[in-house]
């Protein structure tokens, strides 16, 4: 039992514990000036805006939207900076000049509300050292994790995903280190628990805490080594489970399939074939080569199941599904099993039908349509748009084709539809960076419209997934990410810590017009 001498013992040490904190946060914070951003809608601050000062001095927001200034000549005045927040409303002022004007004080927070254009919120930076920088150097509480830069990683290409054997399996293309511009070339990955879709809208930062694969020396390490051939990068994509709810294999065990390709760079195939994660090794290896000259029957981009005719399918392609194969081991493993969704005859060209419109089937002999080939054909006038299954006009602007990248589609409860998150090549903001939706009544289309949702003013943001594991609400709201780089943009300009990384997005599917 405690006594009263005891219990006063115990709250003065609460009380100076939490003096010292306070201390400890006064004094780390007081070298900083502080402004944050905050979604004038949500009230949450905002990653990624990024400001520069009349003397060229750069600042950028971290996941929680502050940003933290140490330079003692911008104390006590105003200052002004240029602004870019990527889908946020930036003000002029009386000389169209786009940015804000700040008294910086010690201690005093500069807190501006941003009026959001985009219809998807910016959630937060997933990859990549300092998510909370700046807010850890004004000495705020930080989420409590083991370590802020798991993995030592800097810096991580696109992401592929799976759920396997009760955890989600997040892999990363190209991986970038601190210690050398060379990372690693071979895949890296990482788990996570399966997430609660109510933790991740109030806590993402700790819903998505990856649980990397390291080496012994605490890096991310490589997944697919293929010790036997060392030339070449390997990247891994379309990740499959065959289990309980699809197929299981001969021995009855859960196992996750993908496409990989040992290639010298964007460029020059050198091997291609189907891996095998070894759950000993806890890595991929080689189970099957496929002919160099092999162009569509593989997994490739995100994988859909779709039941059809009874009978269920791996549906794959990216943006839209575009070939499929039986959901079983020995279908996936044999090439002769795949069918393509196609318009063409065998010489090659769109095959009408009396009525003047194309022949759509699915076959297993002639290559597959994609949307950049519709693309081409309506704007050649080879095809009508009303017959293309994949080629969407801008809801906002119908007079404007949107010519599709790379991204998924999935089923989505809440629209009972099938819908399409896509990249567009050659966009008017930016050549790779903006993101559209798009619906369907079925997974290979016609998808007609599309409502832009994301843009990112002269950067990229390529290769968008949409988690359907993360969806809340029963799909009402969905979360989809993609990498951040200014690679492909034209744009000099590297953003500090966000260059080629990868950022979550949240939709809320309710606000659409489509």
């Amino acid at each position: 039992m405690i006594n009263i001498p005891q219990f006063l013992l115990i709250i003065l040490c609460m009380i100076l514990s939490d003096m010292l904190h306070a201390e400890e946060k006064s004094l780390r914070s007081s070298h900083y000036a502080e402004i944050q951003f905050l979604d004038a809608s949500t009230g949450l601050g905002i990653p990624l805006v990024e400001l520069e000062t009349t003397n060229g001095t750069r600042f950028v927001s971290d996941n929680y939207g502050r940003v933290a200034i140490d330079e003692p000549g911008y104390l006590q005045q105003e200052v002004f900076f240029s602004a870019e927040a990527h889908g946020y409303e930036i003000p002029k002022d009386g000389f169209a000049y786009q940015g804000f004007k700040v008294q910086l004080e010690l201690g005093k927070p500069q807190i501006l509300q941003l009026r959001r254009i985009n219809v998807a919120e910016r959630v937060c930076r997933l990859t990549g050292e300092g998510r909370f920088r700046d807010s850890q150097l004004l000495g705020y509480k930080l989420p409590v994790m083991e370590d802020i830069s798991p993995g030592r990683v800097v810096g991580q290409d696109s992401i592929q995903t799976a759920i396997y054997q009760g955890k989600i399996y997040w892999f990363w293309g190209d991986t970038l280190f601190l210690k050398h511009p060379l990372g690693i070339f071979r895949m890296s990955g990482g788990t996570t628990p399966l997430v609660n879709p109510q933790q991740l809208q109030q806590t993402p930062e700790l819903a998505l805490k990856y649980d990397y694969f390291l080496d012994d020396k605490g890096y991310a390490r490589n997944m697919m080594p293929h010790r036997d051939q060392p030339e070449g990068v390997i990247w891994i994509e379309s990740i499959v489970v065959l289990n309980d709810v699809v197929f299981k294999d001969r021995a009855g065990s859960e196992i996750m399939l993908a496409h990989f390709s040992r290639r010298k760079g964007l460029t020059g195939v050198l091997e291609q074939g189907l891996a095998k994660f070894d759950d000993e090794k806890q890595e991929f290896v080689l189970m099957k080569t496929l002919a160099l000259d092999e162009q569509w029957r593989y997994p490739h981009g995100h994988p859909l199941v779709v039941e059809h005719a009874g009978q269920r399918y791996f549906y794959f392609g990216s943006p839209h599904p575009n070939v499929r194969v039986k959901a079983d081991l020995e279908s996936v493993l044999d090439p002769g099993e795949y069918e393509a969704l196609t318009c063409l005859n065998e010489s090659g060209s769109v095959l009408f039908n009396s009525e003047a419109q194309p022949v759509w089937r699915w076959q297993k002999e002639l290559k597959p349509v994609s949307s950049a080939m519709e693309y081409d054909w309506v704007q050649a006038g080879t095809l009508k748009v009303e017959d293309a299954l994949f080629c969407p006009r801008d809801v906002d602007h119908p007079e404007d084709l949107i010519k599709l990248h790379r991204g998924t589609v999935h089923w989505n409860q809440y629209r009972q539809k099938y819908i399409m998150l896509a990249g567009q090549l050659e966009g008017k903001s930016s050549m790779l960076g903006e993101i559209w939706f798009s619906e369907s009544a079925a997974p290979e289309g016609p998808f007609k419209q599309a409502k832009k949702v994301v843009t990112h003013n002269k950067q990229t943001f390529y290769n968008p997934c949409h988690h359907v594991f993360l969806d809340a609400g029963l799909g009402r709201t969905i979360y989809f990410e993609g990498t951040y780089t200014h690679d492909f943009s034209g744009n000099p300009h590297k953003t500090m810590r966000y260059n080629y990384n990868q950022i979550l997005y949240k939709l809320d599917l309710s606000k659409l017009p489509l």
